[in-house]
Formats: structure tokens, C-alpha cells, sequence
């Protein structure tokens, strides 16, 4: 006596690669759309900084982090000297005092334009950071930003697909060139990109394998 052979039938089969390609595509359209989102936040950080800067010199007439004034709030060291110069790097580190790169943070965050408290730049969505220094040809990463002499803000670790992304919708796309520029750094220098000494070069894209520092003047 036979017994009956248990399978699949060609229906059954062809239902279940249906399914696992529904799965798949369902699996990469969320993929881009957590990119997509990450993308956004790095450009709503830039035009947040910026709205930030903007209303407190409306209030005060004066630079965060350069503010004589800033002795209105208790338990902070007011500048002596302001010269309109915010010194320090994006990524500076603690410092005593601390540097005004730094103090720039702090001085927002008690105006109440920013939330958080303390020194430290804010985190970026993919965890860098975004600071604020002087694009004046001195300190990094202005030296490779075309040396304009402008207020900056920075965002760090940023994959290449999205430096692309944000140069090409807030500038115009190119490393090189604008009011947007990017700075190529090793995977390991999170927060720290290693400055070339040579002329900078344009974005290359390597299955986001490249990491870029991108600034934007304010």
C-alpha cells in the first residue's frame, strides 16, 4: 500500500514568497523612512541654532557664549572682553574657564531658547554633535571651509548618504562650495574629524562607509 507524499503545492509556495517579499519591501520602505527622519532632524537642528542665535541677540544685543552681560544669571561668569568672537572649536573640550564655543550652550539654554542645562553641545540623531565655533581660518574645521569669516554651526558623524541629502536641500550639494560645507572624518573620530591639510574635495558617496562634519554659517 502507498502512503501519500506531505508537500507544498506550486499555490502554497508561491503565496509564501509573496508574503516574505511583502516582508522585505515592508522591512526596507522602513528602513529609508527611519533615515529619511534622521535626515530631517538634521536639518531642523541647523534652522533650531539658528532661530536660537537670532532671538537672543533680538533680547540682549549680544553673542551667547561673548555676552557681557551674561552676569544677569546667577552663578555665571559674564565676558570682560567681548569682541564679537565666539573662541574655541565646535567639539571643544571642558576647560577651565570654559571655552565660549562652550559658554555659547549655556548661555542659551538659561535664556530659555534651548532645552537641556550645562556647557555641552547637544547630541545630534546620529549621535554626533552640533556645535558652534568661528569660521575664521584659525581653529577647525574652519581652515577647510573655504576660510569665510562667519559664525558656524556644525553637526558631526553625519553618513555620507545624509550629508548629501542635507547639503543638497538646505545649499547646493557640494562640500566645496555655499553657505554649507563638508569636512571628511574617519568612522573612529566621532565627535574629533581629523582636518586635512589640503584643499577640501567633495562629497563621495561609499555605501555610507564615509563620514562627514558639515557647517553652516548662521
Amino acid at each position: 500500500m502507498k502512503t501519500k507524499q506531505a508537500g507544498f503545492t506550486l499555490v502554497e509556495i508561491a503565496i509564501v514568497l509573496v508574503i516574505i517579499g511583502l516582508l522585505l519591501g515592508g522591512i526596507l520602505k522602513g528602513q529609508e523612512m527611519i533615515t529619511q527622519a534622521k535626515i530631517k532632524n538634521l536639518i531642523s537642528d541647523f534652522s533650531g541654532v539658528s532661530a536660537a542665535y537670532h532671538g537672543y541677540q533680538d533680547r540682549y544685543r549680544a553673542m551667547p557664549g561673548d555676552d557681557p552681560g551674561a552676569g544677569r544669571w546667577t552663578g555665571v561668569t559674564a565676558t570682560t572682553t567681548p569682541n564679537g568672537v565666539l573662541t574655541g572649536t565646535y567639539n571643544a573640550a571642558t576647560a577651565t574657564p570654559e571655552p565660549e564655543s562652550r559658554m555659547f550652550w549655556q548661555h542659551l539654554r538659561l535664556a530659555g531658547f534651548i532645552s537641556g542645562t550645562g556647557f555641552a553641545p547637544p547630541q545630534n540623531s546620529v549621535n554626533g554633535i552640533v556645535g558652534a565655533q568661528m569660521g575664521d581660518g584659525a581653529a577647525t574645521p574652519a581652515a577647510v571651509l573655504g576660510g569665510f569669516n562667519a559664525l558656524l554651526t556644525c553637526s558631526s558623524n553625519i553618513p555620507d548618504k545624509m550629508a548629501i541629502a542635507v547639503d543638497s536641500q538646505l545649499d547646493d550639494g557640494n562640500a566645496t562650495s555655499g553657505t554649507l560645507r563638508g569636512q571628511l572624518h574617519g568612522p573612529t573620530d566621532t565627535n574629533t574629524p581629523a582636518i586635512a591639510t589640503t584643499a577640501p574635495v567633495n562629497y563621495a558617496e561609499v555605501s555610507s562607509s564615509n563620514i562627514y562634519t558639515v557647517c553652516k554659517t548662521l
